[in-house]
């Protein structure tokens, strides 16, 4: 993109932070319950394990593509 590295990783890391925050609103609007009720208010362990997991799936997906 440029000719300076360090800026380079800033933007790529940017755009993977956006993606994640995209990709991760989506999910939690496509679950059948309230995400942050559930987790805060609920004390739902398994929900909070769930999110968790969605997370580090996504996060994985965009370091593999971003690589």
């Amino acid at each position: 993109m440029t000719e300076f590295p360090i800026l380079n990783a800033l933007i790529f890391a940017a755009l993977g932070v956006l993606a994640f925050v995209a990709a991760f609103s989506i999910v939690a609007k496509l679950a059948p319950f309230d995400l942050w009720k559930e987790i805060v208010h609920e004390h739902n362990v398994a929900a909070a394990i769930l999110a968790g997991a969605v997370a580090l799936g996504l996060c994985w997906i965009i370091a593999a593509t971003m690589h």
